[in-house]
């Protein structure tokens, strides 16, 4: 038997695509029509535009008008209920530090259809640092679900 050629039986695993991850290089530098992130050497900010630009718009952007999230965050619990205002503002002061330094790292929406929010994304890493700062904070159980052949993630945090 020839072991040189490997193993036929192993599963192929496909590459996790995501329509928001450009292949090419954006031209430098380009603005955002829709909310003025800038990208320059390599990535987005926010600094100041040049007087001749580039005009696109950025990913974030792009997937706020599709209404198409890269991260879920939900919130659930008694505690939620008792100290709401404050867990909110946390979510959003994440969201201002996040954004500041990571321009396509943004909250689309908060939703409370269920009586406990839901806040999705347009970035994996926001969703995760909104249910690891959850965590830090107010302890509770926290866990991260990243869907099969998905380039997004699911975070449930919840405390009693």
């Amino acid at each position: 038997m020839n072991r040189s050629l490997g193993r036929k039986d192993r599963l192929i695993k496909e590459k996790r695509h995501d329509v928001y991850q450009e292949s090419n290089k954006w031209p430098e530098p380009t603005l955002c029509s829709a909310c003025g992130a800038l990208f320059v050497n390599g990535r987005w900010t926010w600094q100041e535009a040049p007087a001749t630009v580039y005009q696109a718009v950025c990913p974030a952007c792009r997937r706020i008008s599709d209404r198409l999230p890269a991260g879920y965050v939900e919130v659930k619990g008694q505690f939620f209920e008792e100290h709401r205002a404050e867990i909110l503002n946390l979510i959003r002061n994440i969201e201002k530090q996040e954004k500041d330094e990571h321009p396509l790292e943004r909250i689309m929406a908060i939703s409370t259809e269920s009586g406990f929010p839901v806040v999705t994304t347009t970035g994996l890493h926001l969703a995760r640092r909104i249910g690891e700062a959850l965590a830090r904070a107010y302890k509770g159980q926290l866990s991260f679900h990243y869907p099969e052949a998905e380039e997004s993630i699911r975070v449930h945090w919840q405390r009693q």
